[in-house]
């Protein structure tokens, strides 16, 4: 695991494309370091509960390398899971601050 939305997988780095969820790598802010350790512990939780599927989003990498994907667990996307539950929200395009 790296965060809420970016995890390891057969070696590769994987972002859930749909989604932003709050920073670790640093936080900038205690908010943010609270709410980025939940929404981790929950992606953690979901990949580990079941067999997952994959859909390649706009692009096949970002510009860190990284696989983007939009990441399904029982035909339900799992950004949207955690939409769903205040630990992410839609990608827009660009991060926004977690701390106001």
């Amino acid at each position: 695991m790296v965060d809420g939305d970016t995890f390891w997988l057969r070696g590769e780095k994987v972002r859930i494309a749909d989604i932003d969820t709050p920073e670790l790598s640093p936080p900038r802010c205690e908010r943010e370091r609270k709410r980025g350790l939940a929404a981790k512990q929950r992606l953690l939780d979901i990949l580990n509960s079941g067999p997952l599927s994959f859909k390649v989003g706009a692009r096949d990498e970002d510009r860190f390398g990284r696989k983007l994907r939009i990441v399904y667990r029982d035909r339900r996307s799992v950004g949207d899971m955690l939409v769903a539950e205040g630990l992410a929200r839609k990608w827009e395009g660009s991060r926004r601050s977690w701390c106001e």
